[in-house]
């Protein structure tokens, strides 16, 4: 089990203790990033991808691999990064060798980016009942009841709060929503995808804005089913791990 400190934020005075999430390692050992104790966290006012992950040695095998730096939500809406011992800077991204891609037709303008999975019965479900996104908790309830659409029971709001975003839990699945105008980055969709390994659950993506392009290719490297949600509250599924989820359901 991960060891809890005592987290106190710059900007309200605010104490907190924190714990950091055990992950598992490629070997399935837990990995949890050792704690600076007593260092002052630090306040997130900008964020890019060298401070959004920190190198960690897996104690088992000795693998080395990034992680999520640790990040505390304080409740007067600072969220801080916690300090890592032997905290190392992480190597830059590898893109791995991809096979070479058809040659695509371009002379057709109007062709879509992704291409549904074709439908060859009819949905065992009712038609799905949206309500109107106005305001981000609309944008959680409407990603709570298509959930509940799906087949998962008990939906409800996830005991782990994401860096970004709302989490939404029920048996079998993690999920997250994010309703703001920021298009979901790779570091989402990765720390989802550890969580859901984590609880051995599934995992679903709903934003409002969309995702960055890295984001799409990584989310389809891991599974992860993405969905946009508009206005009219009807995710709209924009991968086919979110295609073959609405075919099969829970």
């Amino acid at each position: 089990m991960a060891e809890s400190v005592r987290v106190r934020c710059p900007a309200c005075r605010r104490e907190h203790a924190y714990t950091p999430a055990v992950l598992p390692c490629a070997c399935g050992a837990p990995v949890a990033p050792p704690l600076l104790t007593g260092a002052a966290a630090e306040p997130v006012n900008e964020r890019t991808w060298a401070d959004d992950w920190v190198t960690l040695r897996c104690p088992m095998c000795g693998r080395r691999d990034r992680w999520p730096r640790p990040e505390l939500g304080c409740d007067c809406g600072t969220v801080l990064r916690v300090p890592v011992q032997s905290d190392q800077p992480p190597a830059p991204p590898v893109t791995p060798l991809r096979a070479a891609r058809p040659v695509t037709d371009h002379s057709d303008p109007m062709r879509p980016s992704h291409i549904p999975l074709p439908r060859t019965a009819p949905a065992p479900r009712p038609a799905f009942q949206p309500v109107a996104i106005r305001t981000a908790r609309d944008a959680v309830t409407a990603a709570a009841l298509y959930l509940r659409w799906l087949g998962y029971r008990d939906v409800r709001r996830a005991d782990q709060r994401p860096p970004s975003g709302i989490g939404l839990a029920a048996r079998g699945v993690v999920a997250q929503v994010e309703p703001s105008v920021r298009p979901a980055t790779v570091r989402d969709v990765e720390c989802l995808w550890l969580q859901s390994m984590t609880e051995s659950a599934a995992c679903v993506y709903f934003s409002l804005a969309g995702y960055a392009d890295a984001a799409r290719t990584r989310a389809d490297e891991l599974g992860v089913p993405l969905f946009v949600l508009d206005l009219a509250g009807v995710p709209q599924p924009v991968n086919s791990p979110a295609d073959e989820l609405i075919a099969g359901g829970a």
